[in-house]
C-alpha cells in the first residue's frame, strides 16, 4: 500500500523531520530491492507482485519527499 498523496508536514520537530527522511530513504531502498526481485523470478504472479510493491514504495517515497517541500 502506498502513500497516495502528499501530507502536511509544516509543523513537525527536527526529530520528526529526520524520521520522515529515514522512512523515505527506506522506501527508496525497498523499491530498488523489489525491482531486483522482480527481475530474478520466473513466476509471473510473483513478478507482478514485486513490480507493484516496487511502484508502491517509490510512490510513498516520492510523496513523503514532496511533503517535505522537495
Amino acid at each position: 500500500m502506498a502513500l497516495k498523496n502528499t501530507i502536511n508536514l509544516n509543523n513537525i520537530t527536527q526529530q520528526e523531520l529526520n524520521c520522515v527522511k529515514e522512512i523515505a530513504s527506506a522506501h527508496i531502498t525497498m523499491s530498488k530491492k523489489f525491482e531486483q526481485y522482480a527481475n530474478q523470478v520466473q513466476d509471473q504472479q510473483l513478478k507482478q507482485m514485486f513490480q507493484q510493491s516496487s511502484t508502491d514504495a517509490e510512490t510513498t517515497a516520492s510523496n513523503l519527499i514532496n511533503s517535505l517541500g522537495g
